[in-house]
């Protein structure tokens, strides 16, 4: 866990929604007034940022009391209590909707994975994330990913050269891409593991005569293609399969015999799993 990362996102958080004070509490409730609340799943699925709420109530108002009733990655079903809080009223409804609002979105994320990583647990395919993400909740959405027995692919672009077919096309063809890449990673002495995307069979040939990389992402393959790619390359790189691959498809996709499918959908169309933070 990245507490410096996660403690000025909480900053930002809470200072976009208090500004200059809850004035709707300072108006109806006594500033000394004492209370609990209960953290209520109002909706079935895998639970994810109960981690992330304790520093959110801590750094609201390090008096609050929580206690953790369920934990992060655990099955959760309506009526279930993740926690309970007490301490100031005032401190507990500033944190309600910063809480609600991450754990409602990780938990969904980590819902949507587990349910498709179940899917694939007969094969030797792992789910991938992709950087299709909220901007500013990168860090979080990735978690929650993890939360819910996926991978993370690259982080940024920063940990990865991923050459992709806009990246191919500029630096003028695969081989000049690739040899430009690691031509790169000596000069700089850097570190980092080369991926190319591959569009069709004749592009996956270029990479296999080529060489240099270390993984092959295959992009938008049918499942025939998918087949003759995955016997092409015999084991000698890692294989991914992307675009077009759904809840509903996957497991056709992961037949294919690849290592890894990537997913876009995990993180940048997901619904929210419902939940309340109610008074008691």
């Amino acid at each position: 866990m990245d507490k410096e990362l996660l403690s000025q996102f909480i900053k930002n958080a809470l200072a976009e929604d208090v500004g200059d004070g809850d004035h709707t509490a300072l108006s109806t409730i006594p500033a000394s007034t004492q209370g609990k609340a209960k953290l209520i799943i109002k909706e079935d699925g895998i639970l994810a940022g109960i981690e992330l709420a304790l520093l959110i109530f801590e750094e609201v108002d390090a008096t609050l009391k929580v206690e953790v009733l369920l934990n992060d990655g655990v099955v959760v079903k309506v009526g279930d209590i993740a926690l309970t809080v007490s301490g100031s009223t005032h401190s507990i409804l500033i944190a309600e909707r910063l809480v609600l609002n991450c754990m409602q979105r990780m938990s969904g994320i980590a819902t949507k994975t587990n349910r498709i990583v179940s899917k694939l647990s007969n094969t030797k395919t792992k789910l991938l994330d992709t950087r299709k993400t909220t901007p500013g909740l990168r860090y979080l959405e990735k978690w929650a990913v993890r939360i819910g027995g996926g991978v993370n692919h690259r982080i940024g672009l920063y940990d990865m050269i991923l050459i992709k077919d806009n990246h191919v096309d500029y630096a003028g063809g695969i081989s000049n891409a690739i040899n430009s890449a690691r031509k790169y990673l000596k000069e700089k002495n850097k570190s980092l593991q080369i991926e190319i995307e591959v569009r069709n069979i004749e592009e996956l040939n270029q990479v296999l005569d080529a060489g240099g990389a270390d993984r092959i992402m295959l992009d938008n393959f049918n499942f025939e293609n998918l087949s003759k790619a995955v016997k092409l390359v015999d084991g000698r790189f890692i294989t991914e399969a992307s675009g077009g691959i759904t809840e509903e498809n996957v497991e056709e996709y992961a037949a294919c015999g690849v290592d890894f499918i990537s997913m876009g959908a995990l993180t940048h169309s997901v619904k929210s799993l419902d939940m309340s933070l109610k008074a008691y």
